[in-house]
């Protein structure tokens, strides 16, 4: 039996059943939703429900995590003093200056 893992955003999974990595870009807790990024791009919404049927383990970010986001590595540098330490960190940062 797999182990139920809580969804962290900015984390990264691995769908063996796919043999691809996703990452969990946001939360939604009032509805109950999780949006998983895959490394090729494609944006899925699952609810928890799903997620905890989902067969998943815990993943390292790929090496080039940005490749699908299509974000500049300089795009981020340029509104940081220090370059973000992980992905996480980044989106951090980046939800803090949208206002």
């Amino acid at each position: 039996m797999a182990k139920l893992l809580t969804p962290r955003r900015g984390h990264w999974y691995k769908r063996p059943d796919l043999n691809d990595v996703f990452e969990v870009v946001a939360i939604d807790d009032d509805e109950g939703t999780i949006e998983i990024q895959y490394f090729n791009g494609e944006i899925e919404e699952l609810d928890l429900a799903s997620w905890q049927e989902l067969y998943i383990a815990e993943a390292a970010a790929p090496e080039d995590w940005s490749g699908a986001l299509e974000v500049e590595s300089y795009a981020i540098n340029d509104r940081m003093k220090e370059s973000p330490g992980n992905l996480s960190d980044a989106l951090n940062h980046l939800d803090i200056n949208e206002n």
